[in-house]
């Protein structure tokens, strides 16, 4: 009995170990070792090989707790309008002054302060722009209070070259115009930035191929960006219109969050 307890301790802490690295390998690895102590957790009770491959497989089917219960009776508008809003307290977001001093210290001016609210789900966005490099850089903060960072260069031609470090797979399906380079979320601003301009070079977009962009224009596009979104989704069938004229996730939507979930172990 001891001995299975002892396996099952060092599997979990190195499960713990694993986890706390920031390399993909070692997530992965973790996530493996999460998996091996739920599988020998129930195998050691219940002495069935079965038993403990239905616990391991379990974790897969997680989410939908979530998705049936937050996400299904979940409301979005059809059109999100952006609105002037206050930064969030230091107790929600205690970083943010930092990295709005890590990204002016890059080029970039603060321009404006925004986001939406509808019902319980809120938004806020710091926007930035350098004009120099045409280039948007983002602050977003989502209503669970995590954030990521978003740099976008829009072509002339109405592609979107974006570079993001959003740490899971998009909720949405992104329109057809986007072209995103994901990068893992420890990385700096200045990863980003870097990044970001090497995947401009990569796909030889030049200065002269990207629109000039304002205040007013920053907050316009990204309006029409979530419209034009919604509506993609609703085109999808990831989204579906409600009698009160909202949007919800359809079973299609829900079954493709839970893929979206699935898809993040893979690639963790």
């Amino acid at each position: 009995m001891l001995f299975k307890l002892f396996i099952l301790l060092g599997v979990g802490v190195l499960a713990v170990a694993l986890r706390s690295f920031q390399s993909s390998f070692s997530q992965k690895a973790g996530a493996i070792a999460i998996l091996v102590v739920s599988y020998l957790f129930v195998y050691f009770i219940s002495d069935s090989h079965l038993l403990g491959a239905i616990a391991a497989a379990s974790w897969f089917f997680l989410p939908w707790l979530e998705i049936l219960t937050r996400i299904r009776t979940l409301r979005l508008p059809k059109e999100k309008r952006l609105r002037p809003k206050s930064p969030p307290s230091s107790d929600t977001f205690p970083t943010l002054n930092e990295i709005t001093r890590e990204i002016e210290n890059e080029g970039f001016a603060h321009v404006n302060d925004a986001g939406w609210d509808w019902e319980d789900y809120r938004q806020y966005f710091r926007l930035f722009y350098k004009a120099e490099d045409r280039a948007q850089a983002t602050i977003c903060l989502n209503e669970q209070h995590d954030y990521y960072l978003r740099i976008s260069s829009r072509a002339r031609g109405g592609v979107i070259w974006t570079t993001w470090n959003y740490p899971l797979s998009y909720g949405l399906k992104l329109t057809p115009q986007f072209r995103i380079n994901r990068q893992r979320p420890d990385q700096s601003f200045w990863q980003l930035y870097q990044s970001h301009r090497a995947f401009l070079r990569k796909n030889e977009v030049h200065l002269e191929l990207i629109e000039e962009l304002d205040e007013e224009k920053i907050e316009n596009e990204m309006e029409r960006d979530l419209r034009e979104q919604i509506a993609h989704n609703i085109d999808k069938g990831v989204l579906k219109p409600t009698p009160e004229g909202d949007v919800k996730y359809s079973w299609r939507g829900m079954i493709y969050l839970w893929c979206q979930f699935l898809l993040d172990l893979v690639r963790l």
